[in-house]
């Protein structure tokens, strides 16, 4: 049988290079896209060794217009056969609203929310001929909290990816394409380097609240393959959610704008 392939964005750190790692492990073959070519290429050689898998390395910043239509056609022109679908590049700004530059905000809203949206409409549809797919949508727990003061567009950006989700989730009801929004929590990866709180978060909370990328993916791949709608792993995590969920507005928002104080943004 023809081994399925799958597409990971932002595939160079982090959840993305975990994920890759699982997919790897259970018999895909890969597409790893990000924006640096030393650390893709390394993480292709590192498990085509370890897995036998075919791992092909496409370039691409999805912050620019029109990299999602580059990408898919890059995908075409290599004849490559896209069975799944991860949307996992992400970064954050913790300035404030007023601090950051529009075009850093552009570009949030561009690879966090416009590219997974054009990604999955050029590629489902192919998974739907096949009658097989996976998309799995890597959210965040912020997408499920009040709001995110300081990063002030980061959580809606994700709760719109969260209902993104489980809308074409129903949509792809017996068509074999399973949707699943992976909500992570604390997870401390490179991508606290890059928007500059790795030592702001790692001691604002306890050790315990945090997780590792090869956990959360290993959560996300397993939701994805049972086509649950949406997955929040840690008990605590999803405590959290519920608990803001239902209180109060006032209580809720004194709550999560704790975060903010704790890291010094607002």
């Amino acid at each position: 049988m023809t081994r399925r392939r799958v597409l990971i964005t932002g595939a160079s750190a982090g959840i993305g290079r975990a994920l890759a790692t699982v997919y790897a492990a259970e018999g895909c073959d890969l597409i790893l896209t990000a924006r640096r070519k030393g650390p893709l290429d390394a993480l292709a050689k590192e498990l085509s060794a370890a897995h036998g898998c075919d791992a092909r390395v496409i370039l691409a910043d999805l912050g620019v217009d029109g990299a999602a239509d580059q990408l898919v056609a890059d995908i075409h022109a290599q004849g490559l056969t896209v069975d799944g679908l991860i949307n996992n590049a992400g970064f954050s700004r913790t300035e404030g609203f007023l601090n950051t530059p529009p075009a850093d905000q552009q570009a949030m809203i561009r690879v966090m929310l416009t590219v997974p949206v054009q990604l999955s409409r050029a590629l489902v549809p192919g998974m739907v001929e096949r009658g097989f797919g996976r998309v799995l949508n890597v959210a965040s727990l912020a997408g499920r909290m009040p709001a995110t003061g300081g990063d002030t567009l980061y959580g809606p950006i994700k709760s719109f990816m969260i209902k993104a989700s489980l809308g074409l989730w129903l949509e792809m009801r017996g068509t074999g394409v399973h949707v699943t929004a992976l909500c992570p929590g604390y997870t401390l990866t490179e991508f606290h380097d890059v928007n500059g709180t790795r030592e702001e978060v790692s001691s604002a909370y306890p050790a315990w609240m945090w997780q590792t990328a090869d956990h959360v993916a290993r959560v996300g791949w397993r939701a994805c393959e049972a086509n649950r709608p949406q997955v929040t792993p840690g008990v605590m995590n999803n405590l959290m959610a519920g608990l803001a969920k239902h209180l109060p507005d006032g209580m809720a928002l004194a709550m999560v704008g704790g975060h903010a104080k704790r890291l010094k943004r607002i």
